[in-house]
């Protein structure tokens, strides 16, 4: 029997009407970006409406699709998220990258930008990573208690050509005292309850073990606020990510703590969302 083919254009458009039909908001958009991750690496022929397409391909296409249909993230379909000037692979060991996560390496990049640097609860590495293109660190030291998010971490690694050091542990437990310039750190800041309220997009798909944080949604940043100083030599920097509803109350826990330059700036949307604070060179 011949080989079944199908014209890319009609197979777009089905795709459109599924994507349309299950409610997601830029089906257009997205079953471009789904076709597009089928043939990564394949001919600019696969992307003119007027081509054939073979049965091999159409089928990956509609089992991508059909995950689409059912919410997976866009990101884990396509397995690809991009972060800063980065693209990077993505799947359900971590918690995909967002644009407002971004803002973090600026904030740190203005105040250190050599020495040795630790992201802690690495995740994807996107922190980590970023820190290594952009910045003028002699060593990046990516940290993660979960063995499967620090093995994504270290494909990213390969797949970007930049270079980190992948330590599994909880938090600070690993390093050394006294020895980093900086730490970044996107902790969990949700209480359980604000956890069960989040968009089936995301609770249903990311690691809850990367979103909850204690019945407060402050145990991670108050146990970093609390400690991470004694990794740091005087006048290190630690910078995180915040959940904004809790953004004053973990200013005042850095205050109590002893930090100095303690500040919270606001991300592209105007929350706030990421607190800066300096160790003391009295400590």
């Amino acid at each position: 029997m011949p080989e079944t083919l199908v014209r890319l254009g009609d197979l777009l458009r089905e795709a459109r009407a599924v994507l349309h039909e299950a409610s997601v908001a830029e089906p257009a958009r997205e079953s471009r970006f789904l076709w597009e991750s089928v043939i990564r690496g394949n001919s600019d022929r696969y992307l003119d409406p007027a081509s054939t397409v073979d049965s091999d391909l159409a089928g990956q296409y509609a089992l991508k699709v059909e995950r689409r249909r059912l919410g997976e993230p866009l990101a884990y379909v396509t397995g690809m998220a991009g972060f800063r000037r980065l693209g990077l692979l993505a799947d359900r060991r971590a918690l995909i990258p967002r644009p407002e996560t971004e803002g973090l390496i600026d904030l740190l990049l203005h105040r250190v930008r050599t020495g040795l640097v630790a992201d802690l609860g690495t995740g994807s590495g996107c922190l980590a990573l970023s820190l290594a293109d952009e910045g003028g660190f002699r060593s990046v030291i990516a940290v993660d208690r979960s063995r499967e998010a620090l093995a994504l971490a270290g494909e990213n690694a390969r797949h970007t050509g930049l270079q980190l050091r992948l330590v599994a542990g909880d938090w600070l437990a690993p390093l050394a005292g006294g020895a980093l310039d900086a730490i970044v750190s996107n902790p969990p800041y949700l209480t359980e309850e604000e956890y069960d309220d989040l968009d089936p997009s995301v609770r249903e798909w990311e690691p809850s073990a990367a979103l909850v944080s204690g019945t407060d949604g402050l145990a991670a940043t108050g146990a970093l606020l609390r400690s991470a100083s004694e990794v740091l030599r005087p006048g290190g920097w630690l910078a995180l990510e915040l959940d904004c509803r809790r953004a004053k109350e973990s200013a005042a826990l850095a205050v109590a703590a002893g930090w100095d330059a303690v500040t919270v700036e606001h991300d592209l949307f105007g929350r706030a969302r990421y607190l800066l604070a300096q160790r003391s060179h009295r400590q």
